[in-house]
């Protein structure tokens, strides 16, 4: 019963963690609470806080805070420590930890909580399958009534402390993964394919009972307003690239784009790939193309659709759209085309239809996606009724290759900016993706002058 409010861990205060240790034990992101945590409740950014996340970020880890309180009081503490945030979360509500899983980039297995109530960042956490260290909450001299919630939390933290089948879990699974066997899904391909229909089962299931409105209304019309538009190459050439999986990539795109093209998504609706595309197979018309399964490339029935979400992505980023679920996988599949960088050319991941790419309409007018191919190249456009007052553009900071244990990766950070119209003047300029993605091309490709 108590486990669910139970931490991996427990430090006396943020300064107190070995940081160094759990990235040896895996850990690459951190999510962080903001009052009682960090700072006592309210106050601003310290330079011990300044300092911590320096010290963080030095040693490779990416960082992102969760709080429950406003925007106002989230991002004036955010940018003194130039790091991501989720405000309004409602924790232990799911929904914001997803969310700053999504701008980290990592896996649950690779980020850490780190927060002050067993209650609310514990449980959330809990709940969501992410490991969590338990700080005692800041507290300042003279304070004598600390909440009822911290007395029960007292008496809770110290059935923990005996309890020690709880206790450093973060070290004992670090041991007991290395002693594991591969995961069911890595025996074989038929293994494979068992988890995969197993996972598109309990999808399927979470559909049906889902309260999420998904879009079917479609309009051969298009809505007067371009709100924002993106293109990109069907046929990838270069070395290592093998034109047949990218012509049937371009053909399984076209088929795809029947589906979507002219979707009208109304204030509340969702979008869904799945929804729209549905199962590929070969009575559709779909072919063998180029697909990414256990971080390996190989080729797969319906293959390449990853650049048609990838590219719906994009215009979406650039857009007042809401982004509801988003997948990764690398960005550097391939080298830059033509040499010439652009920030989220690739790396969305899409399996049917365990894992989809959404998006919400939280606007108050109509949208609508265009998504269709004229020769080698993929458009897409999102229009609306009215005209909105900003504009948007995704910008890139800090693009480079790293090389760790003979592995190289490539970094950025990845930004939508929002503008506004009349004045041209930035209004946010919010990180939607901190990249560290594996490079699956010949190293040799690498630009020289990219490397750190």
């Amino acid at each position: 019963m108590f486990k669910n409010y139970y931490p991996y861990e427990y430090a006396k205060d943020v300064f107190k963690i070995d940081y160094k240790r759990l990235y040896d034990n895996g850990i690459r992101g951190i999510i962080f609470d903001i009052d009682n945590t960090l700072v006592h409740h309210g106050e601003k950014v310290t330079q011990n806080v300044i300092h911590l996340f320096s010290k963080i970020k030095d040693l490779g880890f990416k960082a992102v805070l969760l709080s429950n309180n406003d925007e106002d009081r989230v991002s004036c503490f955010a940018a003194n420590i130039d790091t991501p945030y989720v405000c309004d979360a409602e924790k232990p509500a799911s929904h914001g930890y997803i969310k700053a899983i999504n701008i980290l980039g990592t896996t649950k297995k690779e980020t850490v909580v780190i927060g002050d109530q067993m209650f609310v960042d514990i449980i959330g956490a809990n709940r969501c399958g992410i490991p969590s260290i338990l700080v005692h909450y800041i507290s300042v001299p003279g304070e004598k009534w600390i909440g009822f919630k911290r007395y029960i939390e007292k008496g809770m933290l110290l059935m923990y402390k005996l309890d020690k089948r709880y206790c450093n879990r973060l070290d004992s699974e670090k041991k007991n993964s290395a002693k594991k066997r591969k995961l069911f899904c890595e025996i074989s391909p038929l293994t494979y394919a068992i988890s995969e229909e197993k996972n598109i089962f309990v999808r399927h299931v979470k559909n049906l009972f889902s309260d999420v409105t998904f879009s079917n209304t479609m309009s051969k019309r298009k809505f007067p307003y371009l709100v924002s538009s993106c293109t990109s190459h069907l046929i990838k050439k270069g070395k290592g690239i093998d034109p047949v999986t990218q012509h049937n990539k371009a053909r399984n795109i076209i088929i795809a784009c029947q589906n979507i093209n002219g979707i009208v998504i109304r204030p509340g609706e969702t979008f869904s790939f799945w929804n729209r595309v549905g199962k590929t197979t070969a009575a559709k018309g779909y072919k063998e193309g180029r697909v990414l399964i256990l971080g390996k490339l190989t080729t797969g029935l319906g293959g390449g659709l990853c650049n048609l979400a990838n590219t719906i992505h994009r215009t979406v980023l650039q857009s007042p759209l809401t982004v509801t679920e988003f997948n990764m996988h690398s960005d550097a599949l391939a080298p830059d085309e033509n040499g010439i960088r652009v920030p989220m050319s690739a790396g969305t991941s899409v399996n049917y239809n365990y894992e989809d790419y959404r998006f919400r309409n939280d606007t108050n007018d109509d949208i609508q996606l265009l998504a269709w191919c004229d020769n080698e190249n993929l458009y897409c456009e999102i229009r609306s009724r009215k005209p909105f007052p900003n504009r948007y553009e995704i910008s890139e900071e800090d693009h480079h290759f790293s090389c760790e244990n003979g592995i190289y990766y490539r970094n950025s950070r990845i930004y939508k900016d929002t503008y506004d119209k009349k004045t041209n003047k930035l209004i946010e300029h919010q990180l939607v993706l901190d990249n560290h993605s594996e490079v699956l091309f010949d190293y040799s490709l690498i630009p020289a002058e990219l490397i750190k």
